[in-house]
């Protein structure tokens, strides 16, 4: 008799012994789903479920990487959920650590999804290359600092690996419209506004503070960012000025859950002007309720056009998947279709090399975050 003391690597035995592992067409990307977190909460779970559901079809998850429930985690919160997981999941490998992913075979594309902490990334896109990746997906804002952004991007050129970026409202519908309706209209100014549902009182924002110790500009409004160096040419250098709406914007000091203070930005809104001639404002608000919008207004601060974040198309989808993923995090719902979009545009240029069309790449990360390390400062002393 074989006797295996742990659950997990009895699940495992006996779901290799019953199955042909995933293995991907000529047209596929062979996939390594790194860190893929607590079903029904991490990220990385939802990619997870899109690829074997056949949602991406150029994107093959072959293969998942998850030290914290295949290691220490195992036992504790999330760990029954995850071991359920694994067991249901037919053909994919599990693995505790990129070290354990079997050698790539002749031919494959391989493409690593690394959806784990921001902190780990430096170390698991060496891990990537060294397993044989020639495309990396890095979820925001890719790593900790501008610096380690920069030697992420070195170490990649010098492998010849594309790094793309999971900065998803680059595809998103509300954003593409506002685009193409600004273009066609002479004059015009687009405002990008993010929203979240936090109550507006010291406690949930300290509370939020501390978990986002990062600051905003680092995390919730990153992707605005990410907007404007994709579309607008905003970087550091490229900024003429920055002009900070401060009867709108609120820089707040409080207590976290800690006992420390954090001091952070509540809500904000700006306006940028580029050397280049541009303009584009973000507004960005902890407690400004569910719904993200992009609004395009005239000469005259006349709103002409506005599309939201989700709309009626996307709160019919929401209904569909909430009943099918009771539980979930509610914001896998509304962008949904956007990370099917950034999957399969990635798994697409790993698997044939065709372009990826509005994807951000490491620089496009390099520009976000060094704009926000930038504004941070400026901003907090506009505001005191």
């Amino acid at each position: 008799p074989i006797i295996i003391s742990n659950p997990h690597t009895l699940a495992h035995t006996i779901s290799s012994s019953k199955m042909v592992d995933a293995t991907p067409s000529k047209d596929q990307a062979e996939v390594i789903l790194v860190g893929c977190g607590c079903p029904l909460r991490g990220m990385g779970w939802y990619h997870a479920v899109q690829m074997l559901a056949g949602e991406c079809p150029s994107a093959k998850l072959c293969h998942i990487v998850e030290p914290w429930f295949l290691g220490p985690g195992s036992e504790g919160p999330g760990g029954p959920e995850f071991a359920e997981f694994q067991t249901k999941t037919e053909g994919v490998q599990f693995h505790k650590s990129m070290a354990d992913v079997p050698a790539k075979a002749e031919g494959a594309k391989r493409l690593a999804l690394i959806s784990g902490r921001t902190g780990d990334n430096p170390r698991l896109l060496g891990e990537s290359i060294a397993a044989g990746c020639s495309v990396i997906y890095l979820e925001k804002p890719g790593a900790p600092t501008v610096a380690e952004l920069e030697a992420m991007k070195k170490e990649a050129a010098d492998a010849n690996v594309q790094i793309c970026m999971g900065y998803n409202k680059n595809v998103c519908k509300y954003v593409r419209n506002a685009r193409e309706f600004a273009s066609k209209t002479e004059g015009s100014h687009v405002t990008f506004v993010s929203n979240n549902t936090y109550e507006n009182n010291a406690a949930s924002l300290g509370e939020c503070f501390e978990r986002n110790a990062e600051g905003m500009l680092k995390n919730m409004a990153i992707h605005e960012l990410a907007l404007l160096a994709s579309f607008y040419d905003v970087t550091v250098d490229n900024i003429d000025s920055v002009k900070v709406d401060k009867e709108f914007s609120s820089c707040q000091t409080l207590e976290g859950p800690s006992k420390k203070e954090f001091t952070d930005f509540d809500r904000v809104k700006f306006t940028i002007k580029t050397k280049s001639g541009k303009e584009v404002s973000v507004q960005a608000d902890r407690c400004g309720g569910p719904t993200s919008y992009a609004m395009v207004s005239d000469a005259d601060g006349k709103e002409l056009f506005r599309h939201s974040m989700p709309d009626e198309e996307d709160e019919a989808n929401v209904s569909v998947l909430e009943a099918k993923y009771p539980g979930a995090m509610p914001y896998f719902f509304s962008q949904d279709p956007d990370y099917v979009t950034v999957k399969e545009r990635v798994g697409k240029l790993c698997a044939t090399g065709e372009e990826a069309k509005d994807i951000a790449t490491i620089d496009i990360a390099i520009a976000a975050l060094s704009v926000a390390e930038y504004l941070t400062p400026l901003m907090q002393n506009e505001l005191s």
